[in-house]
Parts: structure tokens; C-alpha cells; sequence
């Protein structure tokens, strides 16, 4: 088996949300523009991902969410059929429903997280995929006022949560996988840390973003090197480095992201070092490259995708 065998190369959705590659003013308007002909803007979207060079896709939030893709094709199994047909794989779907549910610790909130989960992970299965990977809650911004503690009492609140979630996608074919999501519950060393102490590693895996643990002011590296068992799927993607302390983490925190985010090989990413540790600890699997919003996501994929060929599948051979 090649390297390109066992290390499998897809793209997350979100790198073609930028408005420049639709042609339009701003993020409403890319909405928009789904939404008056579905089809075509879906056909543009596997068509780009194709030509990028990937072999798969990873789904994420409106418009380029499970639900769009299939009402753009009419059924689960025409996207299917959509995907095969340009050699494409559906390698994982993002599921962000923990960051918006507000206090899912409430019962309510979790049969409703279970329950969309559970839809989506049917969908998943119907497309040859068995990872979902989720997005973590929020912190909140330091120094709000009163102050609220992700302490071990709320962590092992939220990690019973996930076990549970966790088990049941398992019965339908589906793995759990936390995103590292700057500003979250799970992106800082030591968070990771907690919360891969209290989940159940039977349940409960991860999928590291490279970009978003610098973000978070901690080494992608040595936070992979301690829970690289639990590794099942991996986020590449560049930055310049941590963001400030004091950041304000609000429904803008997203875009406050993106200036942090660079080209491959532009930002802090130790690239030889990080497909050393992937080789060192025998990871095969899927790896999808990341842009928040390129104006050019072909080109730079391909440009990402030129970078591993030339520089990082030597060293992992």
C-alpha cells in the first residue's frame, strides 16, 4: 500500500465559503445564491473539490451541510451516486450542533442534539461514511462577569454527554470524533487533556485541527503525541500563530479566526515534524485540508496537495 493509500486526502466544505469564489458581496449572498438553484451551486462545489485533487469531502454548515446536498440531488442516493461519479468519497460530515445548543447539559437539549445526530448519522452510513466530527462548545470570553468555569464538576457533565452520544452513533455505524475548535472546550492542551481523561476511548475519539490548537496558544504536535490513540480523522491547515487572551468569544469569534489562518507551509505548523509523529504512531486514515474561506480553494488545495506530495509523503514512506 502508497503512502497516498494509507494517508487519504479530502477537503472540508468550509474552504469554498469564501464570497470572492461565488462571485458575490458576502456570506448572505453565498446563501442565497444555493438556494436559487441548489443544484448548479452543488455541482460547482463537488466539481472545484474534484479538480482540487482531493478524493474526498467533508461536509459542514449551511449551505454546504447533508441537508442542502441532498435536496440539491433529490436523495441521499443521487448524492451518493454525484460523489462516485467524480471519484470522490464522502470521508467525514461536521456536526455542530453542541456550540449552538447553548446549555446542552439540560435534558431537552440533549434529545434534541440526539436525536438531529442520529438523522445525520443515517445519512452518513448511506454514503459510505462513519465519522462525524464534532464541534465543541464554547468557552466564554475571560473576565466575563459572573464567572463561568469549565472546572472537572462540568467536564464530566458534558463528557457523560458525549460517552453516551458517542455510544449511540456507534450502533449506527458512525464514530464520534471532537473537533479541536479554538476558543472551545476542546482546543487548549489542557482541555483536550480533561476531556479525553473523562470520555470512554471505545466512544468517544478526535480529530485534531492543526491551525486551531496553535490558535489556542498550545503545540499540535505534543497534544497529538498524548492522545494520538485516539486519533481517527485530522484536520491539516496552517497558522501564524495563538490568538490574544483576552479575545472576545461571541457569535463573531469565527471570523475573528480567519486572520490567524494562512497558507500551507506559510504559518506555524511543524509540517516534517507533524508527518514524522503521524509515520512514528502508525495513523492511516483521512486527512482533510483546511482553508476558512479561500477565495481561490482550488488552486490552494492544489497547492496544499503539491506540498504534501513533494515535501511530507518522502518522510512518511
Amino acid at each position: 500500500m502508497t503512502a497516498m493509500e494509507r494517508l487519504r486526502f479530502g477537503v472540508d466544505l468550509v474552504t469554498f465559503s469564501h464570497p470572492a469564489f461565488w462571485g458575490v458581496a458576502d456570506n448572505d449572498a453565498i446563501v442565497a445564491l444555493a438556494h436559487s438553484d441548489l443544484r448548479a451551486f452543488w455541482d460547482r462545489l463537488l466539481d472545484s473539490a474534484q479538480h482540487s485533487g482531493v478524493t474526498g469531502v467533508e461536509l459542514t454548515f449551511s449551505p454546504f451541510n447533508w441537508q442542502e446536498a441532498t435536496k440539491a440531488y433529490g436523495s441521499v442516493e443521487a448524492f451518493a451516486g454525484e460523489l462516485r461519479k467524480r471519484g470522490l468519497t464522502l470521508a467525514s460530515g461536521f456536526f455542530a450542533e453542541l456550540e449552538a445548543a447553548g446549555d446542552f447539559t439540560e435534558a431537552s437539549a440533549q434529545a434534541a442534539i440526539i436525536g438531529k445526530a442520529e438523522k445525520y448519522a443515517e445519512f452518513l452510513t448511506a454514503c459510505g461514511s462513519d465519522i462525524m466530527v464534532i464541534g465543541a462548545p464554547l468557552r466564554h470570553t475571560p473576565g466575563e462577569w459572573p464567572a463561568r468555569f469549565f472546572d472537572f464538576e462540568q467536564a464530566r457533565k458534558i463528557a457523560d454527554f458525549l460517552n453516551r452520544l458517542g455510544a449511540i452513533l456507534y450502533k449506527k455505524g458512525v464514530r464520534l470524533a471532537l473537533h479541536t475548535e479554538a476558543h472551545s472546550i476542546f482546543a487548549a492542551s489542557r482541555d483536550v487533556d480533561l476531556l479525553m481523561l473523562l470520555t470512554d476511548p471505545a466512544y468517544v475519539h478526535m480529530c485534531p485541527d492543526t491551525a486551531h490548537i496553535i490558535v489556542a496558544g498550545s503545540d499540535p504536535l505534543d497534544v497529538v503525541e498524548r492522545h494520538h490513540e485516539r486519533v481517527i480523522i485530522a484536520h491539516w491547515k496552517d497558522a501564524l500563530g495563538a490568538m490574544p487572551a483576552d479575545t472576545p468569544i461571541d457569535k463573531h469569534i469565527h471570523d475573528r479566526h480567519r486572520p490567524y489562518f494562512c497558507d500551507f507551509g506559510l504559518g506555524r505548523v511543524d509540517w516534517p515534524g507533524w508527518i514524522r509523529l503521524l509515520r512514528d504512531r502508525g495513523y492511516e486514515g483521512w486527512a482533510i485540508l483546511e482553508l476558512d474561506a479561500a477565495p481561490d480553494p482550488v488552486g490552494d488545495i492544489a497547492n496544499g496537495l503539491t506540498l504534501v506530495r513533494q515535501a511530507l509523503l518522502p518522510i512518511y514512506r
